[in-house]
């Protein structure tokens, strides 16, 4: 292996890569935070091989990427749609969150259903990078692995990754 490129690691971490989003945590069928709010944070990186150029790829690429991913869930309450603590309904106009015995409504326009079983940093760390390797602008990038980051508040951060699988 002497003609094997070396790695490298790419880490963005901008300001602006944040999205604010209620949400509430279950935690069993009769008990469930109350509906608040985050500031999260978003970061992530990359490890790829650098090209010819001493380039790995424009990372303007992976900023627009995760930038657009955090605007989809700017501004809305978060709900997971495969929990098994509650059941989503549309009724009326609205959406009814269905939880014990509890019925929460909310209008459409501020709610965003997300295909997790919890609305949890864990699994919204999961779902970005999930989301990230769809991303047109770098599914056709040789990326070697991926570690996203979703952040709830200072120094509470959950991390997904994804890596590769070598033959």
């Amino acid at each position: 292996m002497p003609n094997q490129k070396p790695l490298i690691r790419i880490e963005i971490s901008k300001e602006y890569l944040n999205f604010s989003a209620g949400h509430f945590t279950l935690f069993s069928a009769t008990e469930r935070e109350n509906l608040h709010g985050h500031n999260f944070q978003v970061q992530a990186a990359v490890t790829t091989t650098v090209g010819a150029d001493g380039l790995a790829f424009d990372y303007v690429l992976l900023k627009r990427a995760l930038k657009t991913l955090c605007d989809q869930w700017d501004e809305r309450v978060l709900l997971p749609q495969q929990s098994p603590y509650l059941r989503l309904e549309q009724q009326d106009g609205m959406l009814i969150a269905h939880f014990a015995d509890e019925q929460i409504p909310f209008l459409h326009r501020d709610v965003l259903t997300l295909p997790l079983c919890n609305v949890t940093i864990e699994e919204l760390a999961a779902l970005l990078l999930a989301r990230l390797r769809e991303h047109p602008d770098l599914a056709s990038r040789d990326l070697r692995a991926i570690e996203l980051g979703v952040s709830s508040g200072l120094g509470q951060w959950a991390f997904s990754s994804w890596e590769q699988q070598t033959a």
